[in-house]
């Protein structure tokens, strides 16, 4: 029988909900494989975070956060099923994390894999598909190397499958559950927006003594000193 260490059961915990008595059982029934203990626990109906998903959660919070400078901010709407626990520290402190998590991914455009569009995916399936790196390969072959690249390309784009900063040994999607087993209710991220100062806006470059000289009909003026005159040298 495997070895089960606290890191493991911790682990399990984290990512089920799950008691610790009902991990390290799970786990002993996996020969300490995390993977098949997770599907052992949802056979059973143990898995708490997993009861609780389905569960309405029309309260919670819409939080923000500005990074420092004020160039990038974030909204992000975070769900859960009473105001009681919406309006509790905890969840509250759930809410400014995952905010700030949006700030710090700025490739993550969706919630989920789930919210991914379908003709956005069959758009990437087909470039990938058209590689010159595949052209040679088998077309078995060639389909599972897309299927691989297209599923690493969707958790790029997903908040849920993000490293969570504080923790790189777990997921967003997993620091979620870590909540909700803690305060006992569902727990849900809706929907976020991300704001980057001036993006979007295409800045028109002026050169104002090339314009300048151009009004007074002289050439472009050139600086008095070089810049290893003024102490800026390599």
């Amino acid at each position: 029988m495997a070895d089960i260490s606290a890191k493991t059961v911790k682990e399990l915990r984290t990512k089920t909900g799950a008691g610790m008595m009902d991990c390290k059982k799970a786990l002993k029934e996996s020969e300490g494989d995390i993977d098949k203990a997770v599907e052992w626990l949802r056979q059973k109906g143990i898995s708490s975070a997993d009861k609780k998903s389905g569960r309405v959660a029309a309260e919670g919070q819409v939080g923000q956060y500005i990074h420092t400078g004020g160039r990038v901010g974030v909204l992000v709407e975070v769900n859960c099923e009473t105001d009681f626990v919406a309006r509790g520290d905890e969840f509250q402190e759930i809410v400014r994390n995952v905010a700030m998590q949006i700030a710090a991914c700025p490739n993550v455009e969706y919630v989920s894999t789930e919210e991914i569009p379908k003709d956005f995916v069959a758009k990437e399936t087909e470039i990938e598909m058209g590689r010159e790196d595949l052209a040679s390969k088998p077309e078995n072959i060639r389909s599972k190397i897309v299927e691989g690249r297209i599923a690493k390309r969707l958790k790029e784009l997903s908040l849920l499958d993000q490293p969570y900063v504080r923790d790189q040994n777990i997921t967003v999607a997993d620091y979620v559950k870590q909540g909700v087993a803690k305060l006992g209710e569902n727990i849900q991220v809706r929907r976020f927006v991300r704001f980057v100062l001036g993006e979007g806006i295409e800045k028109k470059e002026e050169d104002f003594a090339a314009e300048v000289a151009a009004q007074t009909g002289q050439d472009k003026p050139q600086p008095s000193f070089t810049a290893e005159e003024m102490g800026f040298s390599d």
